[in-house]
């Protein structure tokens, strides 16, 4: 599979899972860790090993936004963890409480 651990059926669960459950989180995401400040809507595209992909809507265009993990995943399990962190450290950076992991 040249590297890449997760098949089209994890990386459209984990995506609408993301979009369906988590769009804030997605959207705090962007504006943090993806550089888009000003986005006012994100929804996660795909994933692979070293990141995730979404869209974010700024100042009314789509963008392309590419956030890479901290290190490179290799089991489905990875992706919530870490994606658990990159919401986590978007909170830090806004100055908000991120809501208990649950």
């Amino acid at each position: 599979m040249s590297g890449q651990p997760f098949g089209p059926d994890v990386i459209a669960a984990v995506s609408r899972h993301m979009n369906d459950d988590h769009a804030e989180d997605t959207l705090l995401i962007c504006r943090t860790l993806g550089g888009c400040p000003t986005a006012t809507r994100a929804r996660t595209t795909g994933l692979d090993a070293d990141g995730v992909d979404f869209v974010a809507t700024v100042d009314g265009v789509e963008v392309a936004v590419r956030v890479p993990f901290a290190h490179r995943l290799t089991e489905r399990a990875e992706i919530r963890r870490e994606v658990v962190r990159m919401y986590q450290e978007a909170c830090v950076q806004l100055g908000i409480e991120p809501r208990p992991a649950g």
